[in-house]
């Protein structure tokens, strides 16, 4: 039985548990916010922030035709944390939202522990405790607590595949004598370091890379892996131009020298706000060290690379969400333990705190005795939650926001951009209408 006024605990300071605690704070809700940094580390993180971004600094497209633009947007006007403080701490990327990660997490951090409603205990949880719990320990939940959940779940289990992080080099060591800046289509500034590659540069390379040697990791599996993070060395294997159409595609990107489309790109993207540090887009790998450095020494531009990060693999743990929670992220045989983030099976850092809002927004509204907000289909924070939570969906995967997750529109639109934006105009203009309904409080 949830208790009016009662104080809200969360597991888990990264992207959706710091969104929930700050949208339970800003409505008077009492938090205590429980995480394990710095006491005990996972294998991916370095940092003892919260809401360290531990794969890409990029929270992806920012234009309201793209739909995880449309769910920044949302979110944005919702006052959502995390947007707050990606805006704030925005690196140059054309048109995608990138951060200066270091700057990002030291703000989230800040702001978390500044808050009057919020308590920080720094310690391992390695059980549910009392009272109504929030769950955000997001992809690397500690073994211990992933125990004591398991033996909460009724006929169903947690799922589990592996992510992945690219490597991170310095900006000095990159030979610009066989780079270019750039952006594709010279669609917003020229933020990214292009590394063209011949037809037998490209060939070698690909070679090389799809029999390089692999680090061991316990119960990896390629098929495991989310689609929009498979190993750059995976995608090697899948045939000669799997890698041309995707990480390494060319089209949009002439090289100024010649005027001409190189025969494939390797892009690096700005990773701190000085631009001392780049990171290698789309060359997530769970390669051995020494391997990435021969191997991807092979791009012209790299040679003499210094990688102060290899990329890395790490396990990522999710719920059979549909058979476990409903559409407010609470566990359908005991409501007052409720989930947020990656371990629903949203997938994506914007994603993630999108579901720590809801998680928020929904658990204080019941706390302070109000309705349900119940963000509908139409919009993309609602789409993704009812997602998540359809009992109908077989092999349930992890997913990213997309307009096919959003309800159709009634009419017909033609062109994919018009119909993008008319979509989105149309969430938009639902979430003014919740935020400035009779009893809200979104």
């Amino acid at each position: 039985m949830i208790i009016s006024g009662e104080k809200v605990t969360i597991i888990g300071a990264g992207l959706a548990g710091c969104e929930a605690a700050w949208q339970l704070a800003q409505r008077g809700i009492q938090v205590d916010l429980v995480e394990m940094k710095p006491q005990a580390m996972s294998p991916a993180h370095v940092s003892p922030d919260f809401a360290e971004l531990v794969c890409s600094n990029s929270f992806r497209g920012n234009e309201l035709t793209n739909a995880v633009g449309l769910l920044k947007e949302e979110m944005r006007r919702l006052g959502s944390l995390v947007i707050k403080c990606a805006d704030e701490n925005r690196v140059p990327a054309g048109s995608a939202l990138a951060v200066d990660r270091a700057q990002f997490a030291s703000m989230v951090t800040g702001l978390i522990k500044s808050h009057a409603n919020i308590t920080v205990t720094e310690r391992e949880m390695a059980y549910i405790p009392d009272g109504v719990v929030v769950v955000a320990t997001g992809p690397l939940t500690s073994d211990k607590l992933a125990e004591k959940l398991a033996c909460a779940l009724p006929d169903a289990k947690m799922l589990s595949f592996f992510d992945s992080a690219a490597p991170i080099v310095t900006f000095g060591s990159v030979d610009m004598e066989s780079a270019f800046f750039g952006s594709r289509y010279n669609k917003g500034g020229a933020d990214y370091i292009n590394c063209p590659m011949d037809r037998d540069e490209y060939k070698a390379f690909q070679v090389e890379l799809a029999i390089a040697k692999e680090a061991e990791i316990h119960g990896f599996e390629d098929n495991l892996v989310f689609e929009g993070c498979v190993p750059v060395e995976v995608l090697a294997r899948r045939g000669e131009d799997t890698l041309r159409h995707g990480p390494l595609k060319p089209v949009g990107l002439p090289d100024p020298k010649s005027g001409k489309t190189p025969f494939a790109v390797v892009q690096l993207r700005k990773d701190n706000t000085e631009g001392t540090l780049y990171n290698v887009v789309g060359f997530q790998t769970h390669l051995k060290f020494s391997e990435q450095k021969r191997v991807f020494s092979m791009i012209p531009a790299l040679q003499e690379a210094e990688y102060v990060r290899y990329g890395v693999m790490h396990r990522n743990t999710y719920l059979d969400s549909p058979k476990l929670l409903d559409r407010y992220n609470r566990l359908r045989n005991d409501p007052r333990i409720r989930f947020a983030g990656q371990i629903t099976g949203v997938e994506g850092y914007v994603e993630s705190a999108s579901s720590g809002l809801l998680t928020g927004i929904e658990t204080a509204r019941e706390l302070k005795n109000m309705s349900p907000a119940d963000f509908p289909g139409k919009t993309a924070i609602g789409s993704l939650a009812l997602y998540t939570s359809g009992g109908a969906i077989a092999d349930f995967q992890p997913m990213n926001i997309n307009f096919g997750l959003i309800e159709p529109l009634d009419n017909v639109v033609k062109g994919k951009h018009n119909r993008n934006m008319t979509i989105a105009l149309r969430s938009l203009s639902i979430i003014e209408g919740m935020k400035h309904g009779n009893d809200s409080n979104v």
